[in-house]
């Protein structure tokens, strides 16, 4: 286990009703930009109840709507625009991943000099933020407890990822009655997101990491539990609360600290985003059965890691290492194709042809140096192949 940091200085109201707390935003200042992405937090009343709360907090709210499922910079831009403009001492995000992710880099981008493009193109870069809030409505990136955004330049087909510790929130509000509106869609492609978080994590070859094995091999275990429930009845408490929770802890660094390698899956994923624009979920589900069949190919001794898996999350009783392995890359496919109902394919989510495959696994090869098995530009067309 290698040394680490591990400090999450998020303060999570957990639970229905705790949405009274963004009343505790005065405490920070006086005008607050409120960033969303469609019309469902007002179809749903999270809204109206927001702006009440802030407004009887003596909080004026100036809007950044619009925000897209793969948050583009230039409506990044329009954020810290605002924020310049308008005199805003805080940034509070309503909705999933993709929204608390656009107004981290807003929040970051309004006390700095420069274009916010810089700040996802060079991490260091970002020394300081303005205080970020969320109220979660979908789980599935953690962003809510971690100092990850993602964020796209769709005229340059670029989706990259930056982080730094001023980007974790202040404070999160997760009700996982929230997300009983949720679409089947949207509750399966979260799941495999988190999962695929708690993956990149576990699949390590760093010796000595028990205790992020065990906290993986729980999570794991409880988003296959209750991904399938919450999709069958989405007004299940548990279920939602359950998966809201471990979504969390899959990336904020709970699980990866200490062990994790570089990201492998991701980096693929996140090429085809930003070329295809395609649910990020989705493709991640697509890839993950097909790296895994990949590397275990191409590395015999991940069978070892794999098996691990098998073994504690699937209850594969197999003895030989590598037919474990298998069934366990099996049991993935099984989950995410069927019980899921995710796209098996790349071409169910309209990916028709492989003609970008080569410019996307050069900057995969190099967004995924260091991870659990070094891949080849090369060896990531195989895999989109593979997908495809």
């Amino acid at each position: 286990m290698y040394n680490f940091r591990f400090s999450v200085p998020t303060t999570i109201y957990f639970g229905k009703g705790q949405i009274s707390h963004l009343a505790e935003l005065k405490d920070y200042g006086s005008k607050a930009l409120l960033v969303y992405g469609g019309g469902s937090i007002k179809r749903n009343g999270i809204y109206d109840a927001a702006l009440k709360i802030l407004g009887d907090a003596g909080v004026a709210v100036t809007e950044l709507s619009g925000v897209e499922p793969n948050p583009r910079i230039e409506t990044v831009r329009k954020g810290v625009d605002l924020c310049k403009s308008e005199g805003i001492d805080m940034v509070l995000a309503i909705g999933g991943g993709s929204t608390i992710d656009c107004a981290k880099v807003v929040a970051a981008g309004a006390v700095y000099d420069g274009d916010a493009w810089d700040l996802v193109l060079d991490p260091e870069k970002i020394k300081e933020a303005l205080p970020i809030f969320s109220v979660l409505t979908l789980s599935a990136t953690g962003s809510e407890m971690d100092e990850f955004a993602v964020i796209s330049d769709m005229s340059k087909n670029e989706k990259w990822g930056t982080g730094a510790q001023a980007l974790k929130p202040t404070m999160s509000v997760l009700d996982p009655t929230y997300t009983y509106s949720v679409s089947k869609k949207q509750t399966a492609a979260g799941t495999a997101d988190m999962m695929s978080h708690t993956f990149e994590s576990y699949f390590t070859k760093e010796p000595g990491c028990d205790v992020q094995a065990r906290f993986a091999e729980g999570l794991l275990k409880t988003m296959i539990k209750y991904g399938p429930v919450a999709l069958e009845k989405p007004d299940n408490y548990d279920a939602r609360a359950n998966l809201m929770w471990a979504a969390s802890h899959a990336i904020n660094g709970l699980v990866a600290a200490g062990s994790q390698p570089a990201w492998c899956v991701h980096p693929m994923e996140h090429e085809l985003s930003a070329f295809y624009d395609i649910t990020h979920g989705e493709g991640l589900a697509i890839l993950t059965p097909a790296w895994m069949d990949f590397v275990l190919k191409k590395d015999p001794s991940t069978a070892a890691n794999f098996a691990a898996y098998g073994r504690n999350v699937w209850d594969i009783a197999e003895t030989d290492d590598e037919k474990a392995a298998k069934e366990a890359i099996a049991k993935t496919r099984t989950f995410f194709f069927e019980t899921m109902g995710l796209p098996a394919n790349l071409r169910a989510v309209g990916i028709d042809s492989d003609e970008h495959f080569g410019v996307m696994a050069e900057k995969a090869a190099k967004g995924s140096e260091g991870c659990f098995v070094p891949l080849t530009k090369a060896d990531i067309i195989e895999i989109f192949k593979a997908a495809f």
